[in-house]
This record gives structure tokens, C-alpha cells and sequence, in this order.
């Protein structure tokens, strides 16, 4: 049977660990759900623990979601344990049913391959990569599961696997209770999920694997399948789900998903996202995903009314700063300083460039809004702007019909648009 999901709760006795790895995940807030305590952190306390984390190459960018189990992988590194970034250009071919209601869409060998070199890039600025103990590698699963026949993999592999264990895993339950078509493909995930565990066993001497709590069950029956097929001892360390302090889902904007890669989403709009966090939240937050010493984050937490503000700020700098450096940080902090402090336009705001004839002929702002990612549809800046939330160069717009023009362009040569207080986006004649 696949390890019993241990809760941190229900062990609350391990809450002082002897190793320096779970010592740091305890009392930043990373732990969740653990095979076995106590046999991780003898482990751990060894300085033998090589753990792996698997990402799928569905998009060209890893978004926030992945963040969490990367400062995982961080920490395990700090402690002087070894991490795996596991590519999956095996595993994406079938897609993770994991939380979805619906069949991922297939992709080509050559999106998949596309969007693997794009992701990869993100680890550097926080792993460490070379040929020594301590040093990550980064492996993909196509290596061994494109190679793999079918007849092979049922024999070997598939016969260790009981079908009504594994209509128990949440990513298959759920999709059934809510009577959602789970395809035949989709089913073989955990199948190839778990063998990817047993072929990093036996590879690199991998004996741990980290996710989300999502994740538990693929993560457990891998640590089963390597039992079965006489791999050394395997052990699941799992993450809670990251959602904000009213319940809503962590990583997700009125422009969608925040992604971790500048190209899909600027390093400005990554430190406004940690600005905006709420205040309930920004303890934990500095926790997860900043490594300020643990003091420094008491002191910050313990700031009270709009001082809190200023906490909010040191979070977004600090992570802005851990995924796009720090100058890149520091330039974003100074914006926003400019922009909503002392009310002037900071010409390293969010750009949009729009050809200087429609400009001088006008266009609707409806349309530039969407253009400019401060609204979605044409139906929701009419909302914004009946809502009295929109401005142009700081001046409130009412008129849903109003055009911007090249009469509108400042003297520092753009024309400033604003939802809110906070969005902002300057266009650039051209």
C-alpha cells in the first residue's frame, strides 16, 4: 500500500527537526503532507537527500504555482542537499488530469520542446547548477518514456498498479464524481509519474520527491511503485495549497496568470502583484517567497495600520529581485515610488507602442484599454470606465465614446492610461 498521508497537523511533535532542511521548511510554512518524518529528516540530518521536482512543459513560462516548490528546491540546496528540476517532455504527451475538468490540449513534439527551452531559464536565478554534490542537474523524462514500449511498459511496470487504488487518487475521483470525461491517456499519468520517480532512483539516487498538495497521490505511488521494483527508500514531501488569506487562488490577475518568465508578464507587473498583496497574507508571503532572515520578517509582521504598506513593498522588492534581480527590483520600486508617491509618469511603467497616424487620426479608448491589457473585453473597460476607474494623463474619463489622440501625448511623448490606482500603462506614439 502507497505511504498514509501524514499531515504537519497530526505531527506536531516533529515541529522541532534535527536536519537544517526541514528545520527551514517547518518555520517558513512549506509543509504540508510527508511519507515519513522522521526517516526524511535522519536523512536530511546526513545531508543525503537528492529530491526532485517535476514541471510540465505546457506553456512557455512557469507561473507562481511553480515558484513555491522552486524555493523548495532552494532551501534543499542551502542545506547542502542536491535538487533535480525534472523537465517533463515525456509526461506533458499525456497531459496531468490533476485539478482539471477537462482533457489538457495536445501538444507537438516541437511545442513541448519549445516551450521546455523557454521554462528552463527560470531555475538558474535561484538554483545553482554544475558537478558537485550540491549542485542541481536538470533531467527530462523524454529520455526514458519516449523510449519505452508499450507492451514493455504493461508488463514491467502497469502490472504493479491496481485500478481500484487508483480510481481513489484525487486527480481521477474528482473527475469522475463531477462526471467530466477522463480520457484513456490522461488515466496513464500517474502510471508515468510514478515511474519517473523509480527511473531517478536509479539514475541520479534521487529519494525524495516535492509538489503540491495536489500531487500527493501520483507522488505516493511512485514511492510504492519503488518499493515494488527494489529501488532503496523513497520518501513524498508535499506543499499546502496556495491560495490567499480570503480563499481565492494564488497567482491569478485581472490579465491571467502570473508568469515567472518577463516576457509573459514584466518584471513591473510582478512587484505590483506582491504589492498588492492582502494584509492577512503578507507574513506568510515574506516566508515563501522572499529569503529575508526569519527576524527580519517577524520585525516586518509585526507592523500594524498603514506601516503595513511598507512591508508590502520589502515583499515585492525581495521577490521581484529572487526572480528578475535586483536592479530590475530596485527600478520597479522607484516607478511605483514616482508614479503613486510624488504623482509623476515613470517612463519605465508597462509600454504599449501604437502607430503614430491612428494616433493622430483617434482611437477609442475602449479598444486601447484591451490593447494595453488594463481590461479584458471591450464589455469590461465600458465597465471601468462607467465605474469612474479610468484616466487618461490622470484625468477622469467618462465618456465610454472617448478617443485618445495625439493631442493627448504629455511632454514626456506618451499618453498615460490608468484603471485604478494602481494599473497604469504608457502609450508610446510610434
Amino acid at each position: 500500500m502507497p505511504a498514509r498521508r501524514k499531515t504537519y497537523t497530526e505531527n506536531a511533535k516533529m515541529s522541532e527537526f534535527k536536519s537544517e532542511f526541514l528545520q527551514t521548511l517547518s518555520e517558513r510554512g512549506f509543509i504540508h503532507q510527508c511519507s515519513d518524518f522522521a526517516g526524511l529528516d535522519a536523512l536530511a540530518s546526513r545531508r543525503e537527500v537528492v529530491a526532485y521536482v517535476g514541471y510540465d512543459c505546457t506553456a512557455p513560462s512557469l507561473h507562481i504555482g511553480n515558484l513555491l516548490s522552486i524555493m523548495m528546491l532552494y532551501w534543499l540546496q542551502q542545506s547542502g542537499g542536491k535538487p533535480i528540476t525534472l523537465m517533463g517532455g515525456g509526461t506533458t504527451m499525456v497531459g496531468d488530469p490533476s485539478g482539471k475538468d477537462e482533457t489538457r490540449p495536445i501538444r507537438t513534439r516541437e511545442e513541448i520542446e519549445d516551450n521546455k527551452n523557454s521554462t528552463r531559464r527560470v531555475f538558474a536565478k535561484l538554483l545553482s547548477f554544475g558537478d558537485g554534490p550540491s549542485d542541481a542537474i536538470m533531467v527530462d523524462n523524454a529520455e526514458w518514456l519516449l523510449k519505452l514500449g508499450y507492451i514493455d511498459m504493461l508488463r514491467d511496470v502497469g502490472r504493479h498498479f491496481s485500478v481500484n487504488r487508483m480510481l481513489t487518487m484525487d486527480s481521477v475521483r474528482l473527475r469522475l464524481e463531477r462526471e467530466q470525461e477522463m480520457s484513456f491517456i490522461e488515466f496513464n499519468y500517474m502510471v508515468c509519474q510514478s515511474y519517473d520517480y523509480v527511473e531517478l532512483a536509479r539514475r541520479h539516487g534521487v529519494n525524495l520527491q516535492m509538489g503540491g498538495s495536489d500531487q500527493w497521490g501520483n507522488i505516493v505511488t511512485g514511492v510504492d511503485l519503488g518499493r515494488r521494483m527494489g529501488t532503496h527508500q523513497l520518501f513524498a514531501l508535499t506543499t499546502p495549497l496556495l491560495t490567499t488569506a480570503s480563499g481565492a487562488k494564488m497567482g491569478k490577475t485581472a490579465q491571467g496568470a502570473v508568469w515567472l518568465n518577463e516576457e509573459q508578464f514584466s518584471a513591473w507587473d510582478f512587484w505590483q502583484f506582491w504589492r498588492n498583496t492582502e494584509d492577512a497574507d503578507v507574513e506568510r508571503f515574506l516566508k515563501l517567497f522572499t529569503i529575508l532572515p526569519m527576524a527580519e520578517i517577524a520585525r516586518l509582521a509585526a507592523l500594524q495600520g498603514s506601516e503595513i504598506n511598507e512591508a508590502k513593498k520589502v515583499l515585492a522588492t525581495e521577490a521581484t529581485a529572487l526572480l528578475h534581480g535586483r536592479a530590475a527590483a530596485e527600478n520597479a520600486s522607484e516607478t511605483a515610488r514616482k508614479t503613486f508617491e510624488e504623482g509623476v509618469t515613470a517612463d519605465s511603467l508597462p509600454t504599449i507602442e501604437v502607430p503614430s497616424g491612428d494616433l493622430d487620426a483617434g482611437v477609442g479608448l475602449l479598444g486601447l484599454l484591451v490593447l494595453a491589457g488594463l481590461a479584458k473585453s471591450n464589455g469590461e473597460a465600458r465597465r471601468h470606465i462607467q465605474g469612474g476607474a479610468v484616466r487618461v494623463n490622470d484625468a477622469p474619463v467618462g465618456d465610454e465614446r472617448a478617443q485618445v489622440s495625439t493631442a493627448n501625448v504629455d511632454a514626456s511623448g506618451f499618453v498615460k492610461l490608468s484603471v485604478g490606482r494602481k494599473k497604469h500603462v504608457l502609450v508610446k506614439p510610434v
